[in-house]
């Protein structure tokens, strides 16, 4: 793992916003798996202690990570390998192999590891001699309870490589058939952009079930613990082309939660074809994601290309019982990255299929400003309307999709594929005003089967401003067609909220493009 995937785990703070939280964990001194060898162990099990920590004040983890550890370079803790014939099942033919993360640097506090056999959990102890230390000195002698930082999980396909990692608070991410990582998921968002801080919520421990012989999907189970809410989760991994993971979750809070995150995603956005403020590098552009997708409760496909914006930025879109929402990452042209050292093109989408109604709420999208890759800048999760109260347990599942997702293609609505931005005007004439040029491709759907003398209408909304030149024309080069028009905003510096759909009569062709422009001030409008 690279140092900057690394740094993305952490959530290190965006653009200087954000400060590096690793999520206080309670150390839970309750009876359970981790009091002996091979105790019974279940979901009802796990759902039992997060009711009974949610009980309890919280406790923060206490501070003993030994000196050698807190005290490492990146480039020394890098150093400190997991020996991969240690690996969790290593010495038996199944198809999944577990390692294990150190802790040191910026991972201070243990979790819990255990693995599940037969339905009797058993912890995994800590060994230094499961780790190796390339070309660093020793670190001395460590307690024989240190802990671990976290896990990465290996298939039988290739065991060099990981497809997923739970790795910081209760940060995960997992690759699809491109084995590239990318954005990452969270167990849960408290507080996310709020002007008293976030709150990060921790796993503070994992049971792994050991899959049967030739099984190709792996269970684990975490406990998670925070100020305001504790929690179980169940997850049942499917590797593959798409890596499915569903996701089950019951949340019982300390304190009322009116400001929580659902499935919360986080990813990285510098600089792209509509956001160009921070193109000063040689990579044309920069990012995991490049677009929020949601397919709401009435049915409604909606697609919002991402930003860096010059202020945080916050977007809600309203929704009840949403059927999906995801960060995608849909340009795959290796040329619009130049980057063969992380591969951009190559980074995964990840969508959120709700598997039962999650009620009234909204699709939260959070764009911090950022001037560096290796901060994570985009986060977008589900807040519901309902205000969670302590002594109450909140059930919710949902799938998650990581790989070249592309949730819409069955609908038959074109998609977005790229969003470019620019002055207005007429090139050649004069310009007496200032207006903003979007230019929006779409591609697939009902698209491929019309004609060049085809009327399709683009129907543009703005929440103000004026909108002008207008037009809508097919593009060869993609065989899809491309909508263009120019805003001509008022004096206010104020968000313009904008949307697009293509239609033929009254039918739509496209799913719907929405918008967040922020006029410049009118003294840097300039007429050029």
């Amino acid at each position: 793992m690279d140092r900057r995937t690394l740094i993305k785990a952490l959530a290190l703070g965006a653009g200087g916003v954000w400060a590096l939280k690793m999520g206080a964990v309670s150390a839970a001194q309750m009876d359970g798996p981790a009091a002996s060898q091979g105790q019974a162990f279940s979901l009802d099990w796990l759902k039992g202690q997060a009711r009974y920590l949610a009980r309890q004040p919280y406790v923060a983890p206490g501070d003993t990570l030994p000196d050698a550890l807190r005290g490492l370079s990146w480039d020394e803790y890098q150093g400190i390998r997991f020996r991969p014939e240690r690996a969790l099942w290593a010495d038996q033919e199944l198809a999944f192999q577990i390692q294990l993360f150190h802790l040191g640097l910026y991972f201070q506090s243990p979790v819990r590891i255990h693995e599940v056999i037969d339905g009797l959990a058993h912890p995994v102890a800590y060994d230094a001699d499961m780790f190796q230390h390339e070309g660093k000195q020793a670190l001395g002698e460590l307690p024989s309870d240190l802990g671990f930082a976290g896990f990465r999980i290996h298939y039988h396909t290739n065991f060099q490589l990981d497809l997923a990692a739970f790795l910081g608070a209760s940060y995960f991410r997992a690759v699809g058939k491109a084995m590239q990582f990318g954005l990452s998921a969270r167990g849960l968002a408290v507080n996310t952009a709020a002007p008293d801080g976030e709150e990060f919520p921790r796993f503070t421990a994992f049971w792994l079930e050991r899959p049967e012989p030739g099984a190709h999907q792996l269970r684990v189970w975490a406990l998670l613990d925070s100020p305001s809410v504790a929690g179980a989760y169940a997850f049942l991994l499917k590797p593959g082309p798409v890596f499915t993971m569903d996701v089950e979750v019951a949340l019982y809070p300390r304190t009322e939660l009116d400001r929580i995150g659902f499935a919360p995603l986080t990813s990285m956005y510098q600089v792209g074809e509509n956001s160009r403020r921070m193109a000063y590098d040689w990579r044309p552009e920069i990012h995991d994601s490049d677009g929020l997708l949601m397919h709401t409760g009435a049915g409604q496909w909606l697609w919002r290309p991402l930003a860096n914006p010059a202020a945080l930025r916050y977007n809600s879109f309203l929704d009840r019982d949403p059927k999906g929402f995801g960060l995608l990452q849909r340009d795959r042209s290796f040329a619009n990255y130049q980057d063969d050292g992380v591969f951009y093109d190559r980074r995964p989408s990840l969508w959120i299929e709700p598997r039962s109604g999650w009620g009234a709420g909204r699709v939260e999208l959070v764009e911090i400003p950022t001037v560096d890759e290796t901060f994570d800048n985009i986060v977008a999760y589900w807040n519901p309307d309902q205000i969670l109260v302590p002594n109450r347990e909140y059930l919710f599942a949902y799938r998650m999709s990581w790989g070249e997702v592309e949730p819409e293609v069955q609908s038959g609505l074109a998609s977005v594929r790229a969003t470019r931005t620019g002055l207005g005007g007429v090139v050649g004439q004069p310009r007496e005003y200032f207006s903003w040029r979007f230019v929006i491709d779409f591609q697939g759907g009902l698209l491929t089967m019309l004609t060049e003398d085809t009327e399709v209408v683009p129907d543009i909304k703005a929440s103000r401003g004026r909108v002008e030149i207008t037009s809508a024309r097919p593009l060869a080069s993609i065989r899809g067609y491309r909508a263009m028009f120019d805003l001509v905003p008022d004096e206010s510096e104020s968000p313009i909220d904008l949307s697009l759909v293509l239609r033929l009569g009254t039918q739509i062709l496209t799913e719907t493009w929405v918008y967040q422009y922020t006029p410049p001030p009118p003294a840097d409008r300039k007429l050029v």
